[in-house]
């Protein structure tokens, strides 16, 4: 077919089979879908920082402190099995994965952009934010000068009133676990959270969250009971948002400090690491960081 064109004033105007090419390629390009970016732009340090917290206290019990338990997954490496770019992995993060062990996870905005912050700098972060130490003598400051036992459990020494710390390092990294020391708040995890109940007798016990459901809390308390309490015989419970544990800025030398991190990152699962013992899912902080899920909850993800 021969084109032709007809000219008003000084504009030339398609018609025909030009016209039918040129309305064809805009359809074309209107009907393809906009490309979303792999990354949404650069992370801020501190997203980074806040990230590798949630991500001990939310991910590390399935996918490991370094991200690769899962087959065919490797965090670290930038390896996922469904997910491509940042939003991929918010998507994830929140809804899981139906027929995955992967459930979804009810974090604050700005925790969930801290945690994909972490995970995209996960080989990084790792290897430049924690000094080396020496775990024999981070044994002996924990049994001494730090005094962790008077709280923490380990290979069956010590307190219950804070988490069994034996198998720790199988869910902490380090960089984790030095949060922990600097700033317990910051740290904790909704499985042991502090609490104080008022019964309606008047009655007033502190302890730590192991358990709740619609009905009880399941708790230890400060004396070292396990206690069951009906929250109808409740006048007031809280759920507390500062750790009882003290922070070691300032009570522990850096060296001590990276001893005591070497220590607990020894503490695996037999034949997990050097420690030969295993990892609890809170770290030495005690409990968890808002926006998790209640005790009960299914276990940490299962493939990104």
């Amino acid at each position: 077919m021969r084109e032709r064109w007809l000219y008003r004033g000084s504009i030339p105007v398609a018609t025909g089979f030009t016209l039918l090419v040129l309305v064809a390629r805009l359809a074309g390009q209107q009907a393809q879908p906009a490309q979303a970016p792999e990354h949404a732009g650069e992370y801020s340090q501190a997203d980074i920082q806040s990230g590798s917290v949630v991500y001990a206290a939310q991910c590390s019990q399935c996918h490991g402190p370094t991200g690769d338990q899962v087959s065919g997954v490797d965090l670290r490496s930038g390896r996922f099995r469904n997910a491509t770019s940042d939003d991929d992995l918010r998507r994830i993060v929140t809804n899981g994965l139906p027929g995955t062990s992967m459930p979804g996870r009810r974090l604050e905005a700005a925790q969930l952009t801290a945690i994909i912050a972490y995970v995209r700098n996960m080989r990084d972060f790792n290897s430049a934010s924690v000094a080396a130490g020496s775990a024999a003598h981070g044994l002996t400051v924990f049994e001494g000068t730090g005094r962790c036992a008077s709280c923490h459990t380990v290979a069956g020494k010590g307190s219950r009133v804070a988490p069994d710390l034996s198998e720790i390092g199988s869910s902490r990294n380090a960089a984790a676990l030095q949060q922990s020391l600097l700033d317990p708040s910051s740290a904790m995890m909704p499985i042991n959270r502090p609490v104080r109940i008022v019964t309606k007798t008047g009655q007033t016990i502190n302890g730590r969250r192991l358990n709740e459901d619609t009905y009880t809390i399941q708790l230890m308390t400060d004396q070292e009971r396990l206690l069951s309490v009906a929250k109808a015989d409740l006048r007031d419970y809280q759920v507390l948002t500062t750790s009882s544990m003290p922070s070691y800025k300032d009570k522990l030398s850096p060296q001590d400090i990276a001893d005591v991190v070497a220590y607990l990152g020894s503490l695996r699962a037999a034949g997990g690491g050097p420690g030969g013992r295993g990892g609890a899912g809170a770290g030495p902080g005690g409990a968890g960081r808002q926006g998790g899920p209640p005790q009960g909850a299914p276990p940490a993800p299962g493939g990104r």
